[in-house]
């Protein structure tokens, strides 16, 4: 039976906290700078918020997702603006040397063989086509993994792994946790412990009060991300072989090499 991903992801209409929304805008935006004129793919889109800021600027998009539920939420929205399909990372429906930019975002650890998916991204893409992979820090003191996870990887296994597929990794951090709120700086340590115990609510759902708790008010996840609603500054270069402790997120451009 498909595995389903439902609760544990950043549906459309559901009640996400501020952060979270600027995370998203984020990392779009970022992708949105290197998928200009090019053809890419989006890898696990989910519900699709930034399908519309990669279509602004991509000479051609597609996207899909494992699970049907999702991506319905996404074709209902987008109709003909966007290519939406069912398909697997682990084996991508692309002729070899076909696509210039692969996408993905805060997915890289429901995948079962992450090999297997860079592997795929190694036949598909171009010489010096890019994967542009957003995920969650493991290396925070405080990191939360979802129940759904396989695997989580930080810079130094995304960089391992790239290099063994002749990728050229860069790897970036965005939002470090010296900068957050007062209020997330007291709730930090309380969230380590309700980590360590089991304790933290498994899905998106569930966990909405202690969202509230920590970030306050809680907004609506809109169906489309619009480009500029929220200001975007570069993520900041960070040194490899090395992890990181700082920042929540990290992205990674791995660049095919031959």
């Amino acid at each position: 039976m498909q595995e389903s991903f439902y609760d544990v992801t950043e549906i459309s209409g559901e009640e996400i906290s501020k952060e979270q929304l600027e995370r998203m805008h984020h990392r779009y935006a970022w992708a949105r700078n290197q998928c200009k004129n090019k053809s890419v793919v989006e890898v696990a889109c989910g519900s699709g918020q930034g399908l519309g800021i990669i279509l602004e600027v991509a000479n051609s998009l597609v996207a899909g997702d494992c699970d049907q539920d999702i991506l319905e939420i996404a074709k209902l929205h987008y109709r003909d603006r966007v290519q939406l399909d069912r398909f697997d990372a682990l084996d991508l429906p692309f002729d070899d040397n076909s696509i210039d930019v692969i996408i993905n975002f805060e997915a890289i650890y429901y995948l079962r063989d992450c090999e297997k998916f860079v592997a795929e991204c190694n036949r598909v893409l171009r010489v010096g086509g890019k994967i542009l992979i957003a995920t969650a820090n493991k290396d925070l003191a405080d990191f939360n993994p979802s129940p759904n996870s396989y695997n989580y990887l930080g810079t130094v296994e995304l960089e391992k792994l790239l290099a063994k597929f002749s990728f050229d990794c860069d790897l970036f951090g965005y939002m470090s946790v010296k900068k957050v709120s007062v209020k997330q700086r007291i709730f930090r340590p309380i969230k380590w412990l309700v980590v360590k115990l089991g304790l933290m609510p498994k899905s998106m759902k569930s966990k909405r009060l202690f969202k509230r708790i920590v970030f306050g008010e809680l907004v609506s996840m809109p169906h489309e991300l619009v480009t500029g609603e929220v200001s975007f500054s570069p993520p900041i270069p960070l040194q490899k072989a090395c992890p990181n402790t700082e920042h929540k997120v990290i992205y990674c451009t791995g660049t095919k090499t031959q």
